[in-house]
């Protein structure tokens, strides 16, 4: 199994045992199977927000982010150039992948249906004057699209008007296919006033995450990682051909103590997935993380985490938890704090104070 390499590693580090392992989302599932190294060499876990394997909402998110890389021309079956990799497919995959980490609330809380400040760069296209309604059309049409044009061309392009003109002949993609259409010139419109925002905040905050990850990730790496994801299942190779129930005779083996944590609005990951996983493992207790947050909320609710992590450690391992802090080591309250981007970038530094 591919988790044994981490145990080759660890042998090879002069590792002899490991205190806990704790983990959330794929962390979780690998914690899960860490388990089965054995409970002299892992103490305790603590898997969080996590499944025993992937269900098939899951499954079906993850290929919907891989056929976005997929149709993305540049992508050329995996063999691209680094120097010009499908980031508008990759792009894509990640704004798909957010409204997984998230709830609906928390968008519509969060967002609503507020239009961004204009004094703050955007990125999109299309706030040039537009002194037609066709070519108003053709930029909210378009509006978003990272290959497209800036400005619209073709035989069926829409011609500025003249200032004698008050009317125009139009073909309007988005609503009439080939259909044309006349349309009254607008006095406001015709002295090259700014159309107004067409789009809003929750679409430009997708954009900027999906611009930024482009420039940290790569695709094939987002594919490959998401197969794996896909594969996950504790019951390979651990439970009989026979049985009725293999997860959970999976779990059944699980013999160290073990800290669920799940989250009720969590949309990718279920409460009742952790239910399972905690039902599953023999000595096991289940707690809940509070928040309308979704998925992310196990990287924003720190001090729930912290006090419920601290609180078992304190129950299961009483022997080091009873011991001085080592000298150079973080103290407790270090914990609360977000020092990293998690590997997907579910929760990230910087925008942690702006979401």
């Amino acid at each position: 199994m591919k988790y044994r390499i981490h145990k080759i590693v660890l042998d090879y580090l002069g590792v002899r045992q490991i205190a806990a392992v704790v983990g959330g989302s794929m962390g979780g599932m690998l914690t899960l199977e860490y388990a089965y190294f054995g409970k002299d060499y892992v103490r305790a876990i603590v898997p969080i927000a996590t499944s025993p394997r992937h269900s098939a909402w899951c499954i079906s998110w993850g290929e919907a982010q891989r056929q976005s890389i997929y149709s993305d021309p540049k992508y050329e079956d995996g063999y691209y150039s680094f120097d010009d990799p499908p980031a508008t497919g990759l792009g894509a995959a990640r704004m798909s992948a957010l409204l997984t980490y998230r709830s609906r609330n928390s968008f519509e809380s969060r967002f609503g249906r507020n239009v961004p400040d204009p004094t703050k760069q955007q990125n999109i296209k299309g706030t040039e004057k537009l002194p037609t309604p066709p070519n108003e059309h053709w930029a909210i049409h378009n509006d978003g699209h990272k290959g497209g044009r800036s400005t619209p061309s073709g035989r069926n392009s829409p011609t500025s008007p003249t200032p004698q003109q008050t009317e125009v002949q139009y073909m309007d993609p988005q609503f009439s296919g080939t259909k044309t259409f006349s349309k009254t010139i607008d006095s406001a419109l015709k002295s090259g006033q700014k159309r107004p925002p067409t789009y809003f905040s929750a679409q430009s905050y997708l954009r900027y995450q999906g611009e930024k990850f482009v420039k940290r990730f790569d695709a094939n790496c987002y594919i490959a990682i998401t197969r794996k994801l896909d594969t996950h299942d504790v019951s390979r190779q651990r439970a009989s051909p026979t049985s009725s129930d293999p997860v959970r005779e999976a779990l059944a083996q699980i013999q160290q103590p073990a800290l669920v944590l799940g989250i009720e609005s969590d949309g990718l990951f279920t409460f009742e997935e952790q239910k399972e996983i905690a039902a599953g493992i023999p000595d096991s207790r289940l707690k809940r993380i509070e928040s309308p947050e979704g998925h992310d909320a196990f990287l924003l609710q720190f001090e729930q985490v912290n006090r419920y992590i601290l609180e078992f450690f304190r129950e299961v391992l009483p022997d080091i938890m009873s011991k001085a802090p080592a000298d150079g080591a973080v103290e407790v309250d270090g914990v609360n704090k977000l020092t990293k981007s998690s590997t997907f970038g579910e929760a990230e530094v910087e925008d942690i104070t702006a979401w």
